[in-house]
């Protein structure tokens, strides 16, 4: 046997022990595969999107969260209880502003009246 041939064999000998030992088994002396990290990273962003799936299917705009807007509030209040509009329209007088928020959830409507800023009337066609 030749020095190369020996050589040759000693390499393959020490390839064949590291893989009985394990090196090559999905985990390294230098950490997980990268394989694993992305199938693991995927399995946790699908596992998130369906959280958030569920919890925004919920109806914002139902009565009882209507029912919370009152007199005198502010966009801002208003917002965080029905979230953005489906649609708005503003209105510049010389003086005084005017918007109008509209929600459409299904066949039902919600519609807020802004006057310089402030709640000030709302109509709804949801029932109890």
């Amino acid at each position: 046997m030749t020095n190369d041939e020996f050589r040759m064999t000693k390499e393959i000998q020490v390839t064949n022990d590291e893989k009985s030992r394990g090196l090559f088994r999905g985990i390294s002396l230098f950490g997980p595969r990268p394989s694993f990290v992305i199938f693991t990273a995927a399995r946790f962003a699908l596992v998130l999107l369906i959280a958030l799936s569920l919890s925004c299917s919920s109806k914002r705009i139902a009565k009882a969260n209507v029912d919370q807007v009152t007199e005198g509030m502010s966009k801002k209040q208003v917002e965080s209880i029905l979230g953005p509009p489906t649609s708005l329209k503003n209105e510049d007088f010389v003086i005084t502003k005017k918007t109008t928020y509209v929600y459409r959830q299904g066949k039902d409507t919600v519609t807020i009246v802004f006057k310089d800023d402030k709640v000030q009337s709302k109509d709804s066609t949801l029932s109890d």
